[in-house]
């Protein structure tokens, strides 16, 4: 039973560092960009939507497809940048504890 209680301490400990993780990813930005720069989006480490920056010059109706498909892009490239921060910030709180795929902490 020794053993049982410390698994509980220890999960509950985990939780409590989940907790605190999940508002530092809150906190944290990460910026995609498409066209070489001309459409940024930031995205925080929930995967919420914070700022979309345009430059001038694709603001013309005749460029309104491509700024289309640039805000795409830009947005896609803030979303990988977010799911690679937040799997670095979990690797360095499970302690390299591979989760099984699909297992998201926590529970």
């Amino acid at each position: 039973m020794k053993n049982l209680g410390q698994m509980m301490k220890q999960a509950q400990q985990m939780q409590a560092k989940m907790a605190e993780l999940q508002d530092k990813l809150a906190e944290s930005e990460m910026t995609g960009a498409a066209g070489g720069g001309m459409v940024q989006v930031t995205m925080n480490g929930k995967g919420e939507l914070r700022a979309v920056k345009i430059d001038p010059s694709l603001l013309t109706p005749a460029d309104a497809e491509v700024l289309e498909d640039l805000v795409v892009a830009a947005a896609n490239d803030a979303k990988a940048k977010v799911e690679s921060h937040v799997a670095e910030e979990m690797q360095k709180l499970t302690g390299g504890l591979a989760l099984p795929p699909g297992m998201k902490l926590p529970f």
